[in-house]
């Protein structure tokens, strides 16, 4: 395998289970992302996880995506909608736009996790026509609250396998292209 490092944000632990998860399967070096080192250059694969906040990577990743520059990077995050929902892929292209100049995103994973309790607690009293405290917001709450569950952990260790697997393609690829420069 390569070397991989994984650098995550997490406040209720949703997103360190993933992070840990995602570690031990790559044998990669694990941060939190107030220890996140600043020279990256050793590393073939940069993990970058975070939870999220109004859309997007929390604040304590957000501020440090910027300075992730020429890297290979997955991105994972853990957050209370729904996998595959709007908000979570958005969230996506909002950490990405804020990575530093020369990354190549190589996938991304994303788990649901339960949510705080004090942030259900305020939904819970917010309006009853805001969209945070819908009937069908009281749902994904119930669903997120089994989240990550031993399938959210599986997934993430079948993910670091599928980018392994993808990253030989893409050198096997790379070398072939060469191979047809130099003898066409």
């Amino acid at each position: 395998m390569r070397k991989w490092i994984v650098i995550y944000s997490s406040v209720t632990g949703n997103t360190r289970a993933i992070a840990e998860e995602i570690a031990e399967t790559a044998g990669a070096d694990l941060f939190r992302v107030q220890e996140g080192p600043a020279d990256l250059s050793g590393y073939d694969v940069v993990a970058l996880g975070c939870w999220l906040r109004r859309g997007g990577p929390d604040d304590l990743m957000k501020a440090y995506l910027p300075r992730v520059t020429n890297a290979r990077v997955v991105l994972f995050q853990t957050h209370g909608a729904d996998v595959g929902s709007e908000h979570a892929v958005t969230s996506f292209a909002r950490s990405a736009y804020l990575l530093g100049a020369g990354c190549e995103i190589l996938g991304t994973f994303s788990a649901q996790g339960r949510l705080a309790p004090a942030l259900i607690e305020r939904r819970r009293k917010a309006a009853s026509d805001d969209t945070h405290n819908s009937p069908e917001a009281r749902e994904r709450w119930e669903r997120a609250a089994n989240h990550p569950n031993e399938e959210d952990r599986a997934a993430a260790r079948a993910f670091v396998h599928r980018m392994e697997h993808k990253m030989d393609l893409l050198e096997k690829f790379r070398r072939a292209q060469e191979e047809r420069k130099q003898h066409p």
